[in-house]
């Protein structure tokens, strides 16, 4: 499970047009520049390769939830109440296999499914100002 996002296109004047361009891409949500709440630090993989992805994430507020449309990239989206992340039970460490080895990560135990790796560390850091 991850958020929506993407590279920097030669036509992006900024990464915050990558960022609102990207989410209508993937799932049509529409973000509006009057909606940034703001950016968290930057993040990019816990690896011993050099840095190949940076990622910079923004937070947006919407007066609504508004539906989406998928594109092809998108298997499914779910909606999660924040409340859901706040249990000690559902932030917790799991097991992954990464090329061939078994792998102990911090993760989101989610009815949908688990959140971990990059996406994991940038709603913990997200929740971390906000709870």
């Amino acid at each position: 499970m991850g958020l929506p996002g993407g590279r920097l296109d030669p036509a992006d004047p900024d990464l915050l047009t990558t960022a609102i361009r990207e989410t209508t891409e993937e799932v049509g949500c529409d973000l509006g520049r009057n909606e940034l709440l703001g950016t968290l630090d930057d993040v990019w993989p816990r690896s011993p390769l050099p840095r190949l992805i940076v990622v910079r994430p923004y937070v947006f507020a919407k007066p609504r939830r508004p539906p989406l449309a998928l594109s092809d990239e998108v298997a499914e989206a779910y909606w999660i109440p924040i409340a859901a992340f706040q249990s000690a039970e559902t932030h917790r460490d799991t097991q992954i296999r990464v090329r061939g080895q078994e792998m102990t990560f911090p993760a989101y135990h989610l009815e949908p499914g688990v959140v971990w790796g990059l996406t994991e560390r940038i709603l913990t850091s997200l929740f971390s100002l906000t709870m």
